[in-house]
């Protein structure tokens, strides 16, 4: 079923043609992931569909029935509103039906004003709360609570932010309230607009699963690669203002373009033989038609009609194999000595907020390393401790022999905004004002663009200029903070293939978790004020972290698990020894205690003894992975039921319902982690 569908749309923005007869559908249940340049017209085109902007000619089929949602650069609310009041707009309808039931409920409830309605409006006083009721049922309305709880905790919103007044908010948090909203709406058609900007890997794991399960369309523009692979089932390119649709995900998209233009090419080339073989026959017929005596008027009515053949010919336009792409390589500085950084026990706090505590972080010369951890958990503060612009609390910080640092952090550029682009690139390359130009011309700055002025550029035009200057400077350590910020598709994989070439040494702050796959062989990752290194490709590194996580949790529940039963035998032992004391118990009771005692002991050797030894082989990765998933399904359903009994303190009858749910849950879910442990162990 066709939800939304296109017919030659074009737009213009004064004399520049964004979008040019443009003709596409979106199909029920869709993931369709929107690439293309920054500038090329995906969200103009967005915008188009979904009825936001009108098109100069063309039209739009929108299903009548369907519901759009979309993320608003600038949204607009009240000024007493937070961020949790946001998120709550998206039950707007619910809210309302919420409010109309408990005025008939305090209306049925006043007895007085109850009996002075005649026996007719009492009836229709009943059929209108029961139907508000139905109403409110078929929107979940009950379950209101907990769906704003599961993405508020998916896309990890603390209550700080939550609490905020909506419009005191920084840009970055003002996307993440927002998508939250969009997310909770659940829209037939979705649409979103570089959702993953802003979010720690964490957020964008749950946001592809949530995605995935979504029970509607989306279309989804987006410049991570990554991401794009979890959730597209197919691509729209957007480039020059037209539109070329590939199926699968971005990876087969990749194969898949290249396939289809290397047979353009061919086929191109193959008609350019064509045409030149036809030209040349045009040629020969008109030379043989002049040389006769008199002149042959056949061999030029052939000719005409090969011109008029060659004229009506659909001419097969070259593809470009390379669209423009920035002219960057760093050049090979002086290597450091072996050590490069080496941190000892470092510690680090603002105020009571603790984000490092005994930190080690070791790099020797080549190694390339990424930085990750959620948002806020202390990976730019550790950053400015190596750079010196931070002192640490405590430990200590060392930098090696000759390590010369290229620094380049998420504002990109510092200093004087009124600077030209050409005069912030010649402060740090010595190069006359012509070398500059055709350098710059090699990051995409073309003609009068090099004078504009630093303040004036997006943060990709500020990020190939910081790049530009990173080029010219001696360099064999470089700090990166969120390098692929702002940078389209292309631009990435540029930087990227100029790091691989790179010899020298590279820390990396990053989300593109598809860059990261490809720079770095190990990962320092941030978890709860430590810094734990995992050797190996991202993946690898990301793979070994759930691991440890899973054992480092496991191992809290039973150390819990025991001193909940430790303080039932204290309680008991405390009980006995008192009725002793009172003569109240006999022989049997001791004996009984003291087996129960011995109970717990072989209890408490065995969950000690079910941790899984620190070697595994042969594990079964998919099984495992099937496992794990059925496991945070099943504590998720916990956490949901939780949180209903709390909703449902006063209410006897579903607090008994759902703490027998809990404790068959909880149940299932140890003998889910006694299969996982068994499973670890295997040989």
């Amino acid at each position: 079923m066709i939800v939304l569908a296109a017919n030659s749309l074009s737009k213009s923005f004064g004399a520049n043609m964004v979008i040019t007869e443009i003709t596409c559908e979106v199909n029920r249940m869709s993931r369709i992931g929107i690439v293309g340049p920054n500038g090329a017209g995906k969200s103009t085109l967005c915008n188009l569909l979904l009825g936001l902007d009108s098109p100069d000619s063309g039209t739009v089929f929108r299903a009548k029935d369907a519901t759009f949602a979309y993320l608003p650069q600038q949204p607009v609310y009240p000024m007493e509103w937070t961020g949790r009041h946001v998120i709550e707009s998206a039950f707007s309808k619910v809210q309302e039906i919420e409010l109309s039931m408990q005025a008939c409920q305090e209306l049925m409830s006043n007895i007085g004003e109850y009996q002075k309605l005649s026996t007719e409006e009492q009836e229709k006083l009943l059929f209108r709360y029961q139907e508000l009721q139905d109403t409110f049922e078929q929107l979940d309305g009950y379950m209101v609570e907990a769906r704003i709880q599961k993405v508020v905790d998916g896309l990890r919103l603390s209550s700080s932010l939550l609490e905020t007044p909506f419009s005191l908010l920084s840009g970055g948090e003002k996307t993440k309230i927002g998508l939250a909203k969009i997310l909770c709406e659940k829209s037939d058609v979705l649409l979103l607009d570089e959702p993953t900007n802003h979010l720690d890997v964490e957020s964008m794991e749950w946001l592809e699963q949530f995605l995935r399960e979504y029970p509607g369309t989306i279309l989804l523009i987006s410049h991570d690669r990554y991401f794009l692979d979890a959730v597209a089932t197919s691509i729209w390119e957007v480039d020059s203002g037209e539109l070329q649709t590939y199926h699968g995900n971005y990876s087969q998209y990749v194969q898949e373009k290249e396939e289809r233009l290397l047979r353009q090419f061919a086929d191109y080339q193959e008609q350019q033989k064509k045409i030149k073989k036809m030209k040349e026959a045009i040629k020969r017929l008109r030379e043989w038609g002049n040389q006769a005596n008199p002149p042959n008027a056949s061999f030029h009515r052939r000719a005409k009609s090969m011109e008029k053949a060659l004229e009506r010919m659909e001419k097969i336009e070259r593809p470009r194999l390379e669209a423009d792409k920035m002219d960057l390589f760093f050049r090979r500085a002086d290597r450091s000595g072996q050590d490069v950084i080496r941190m000892n026990d470092v510690t680090k706090s603002f105020g009571n907020v603790c984000l490092l505590q005994e930190a080690n972080f070791t790099m020797r010369y080549g190694e390339r390393k990424a930085l990750l951890g959620s948002n806020g958990s202390g990976k730019s503060t550790l950053l400015k401790m190596i750079l010196g612009e931070l002192e640490q609390d405590a430990g200590t910080i060392a930098l090696g022999s000759q390590v010369k640092i290229g620094y380049l952090s998420q504002q990109a550029l510092e200093g004087d905004p009124n600077r030209r682009v050409i005069d912030a690139f010649r402060e740090i390359a010595i190069v006359t004002e012509a070398q500059a130009r055709h350098i710059l011309a090699g990051f995409l700055f073309y003609g009068e663009q090099v004078f504009k002025k630093v303040g004036q550029l997006s943060g990709g035009e500020r990020m190939r200029l910081r790049l530009a200057q990173l080029m010219h400077q001696d360099i064999n350590l470089f700090i990166l903070d969120e390098p692929t910020n702002h940078l389209d598709i292309e631009a990435r994989e540029t930087l990227e293939e100029a790091l691989l070439h790179y010899q020298g040494s590279l820390v990396v702050v990053s989300h593109d978790r598809y860059f990261l796959q490809k720079m770095v062989g190990g990962v320092y990752w941030i978890d709860n004020q430590r810094l734990i290194h995992y050797e190996g490709t991202y993946e690898e590194a990301r793979e070994k972290r759930r691991k440890h996580q899973f054992v480092t949790n496991h191992t809290i529940g039973v150390h819990k698990q025991k001193d909940r039963i430790a303080k039932g035998i204290q309680d008991k032992t405390q009980s006995h020894t008192d009725r002793q004391q009172k003569g109240l118990c006999d022989q049997a009771e001791t004996a009984d205690l003291v087996l129960q005692t011995k109970q717990t002991e072989n209890e408490d050797l065995a969950l000690a003894n079910s941790l899984p030894k620190a070697k595994v082989s042969k594990v079964n990765a998919f099984k495992l992975q099937q496992l794990e998933a059925e496991i945070a399904r099943k504590e998720e359903q916990c956490k949901e039921w939780q949180r209903e009994m709390e909703q449902a303190k006063d209410n006897y009858v579903q607090l008994v319902h759902y703490q027998n749910q809990l404790e068959a849950q909880e149940q299932e879910i140890k003998q889910l982690y006694e299969t996982w442990y068994a499973m670890q162990g295997e040989e």
